[in-house]
């Protein structure tokens, strides 16, 4: 299964810890999907998308997290595989 089809159902930290397997087998096989696909690269990306999260949240008609949960680390991280 692809990382983001996993997202929505993260409930649990076993459930997080199958998209963080996905995600990491994502970046073995696709790395030329990966708009991201160095550490550095990665995490200024993830920076990024930290600093514009409320609005993604927003705009996709979900609530801004207030305390982050397994599915918003999981947001974060497979953000961060494509954000410019």
């Amino acid at each position: 299964m692809q990382p983001h089809e996993l997202i929505n159902d993260i409930k649990s930290k076993e459930d997080f810890l199958k998209f963080l397997t996905a995600l990491r087998n994502d970046l073995s096989t696709n790395d030329e999907d990966w708009e991201n696909p160095t550490l550095a690269r990665y995490l200024e990306a993830m920076e990024a998308w930290i600093t514009d999260s409320d609005a993604y949240y927003i705009n996709t008609n979900q609530l801004v997290p207030k305390q982050p949960t397994w599915k918003t680390f999981a947001d974060i991280l497979y953000a961060a595989k494509i954000y410019e």
